[in-house]
């Protein structure tokens, strides 16, 4: 279940990022975060 949300918050990260809102907003930070957190979920698996 958690990989589920992980990866539908992944999408929705995406799909902002390369619409530019947040660049817009400035969060372009999420970005980092997202790449950061895919490595324990990788290795979790």
């Amino acid at each position: 279940m958690l990989f589920i949300i992980y990866y539908i918050v992944a999408i929705v990260v995406l799909v902002l990022h390369f619409t530019g809102l947040l660049a817009r907003y400035n969060l372009e930070w999420l970005v980092l975060v997202l790449a950061v957190t895919v490595f324990p979920a990788v290795i979790y698996l």
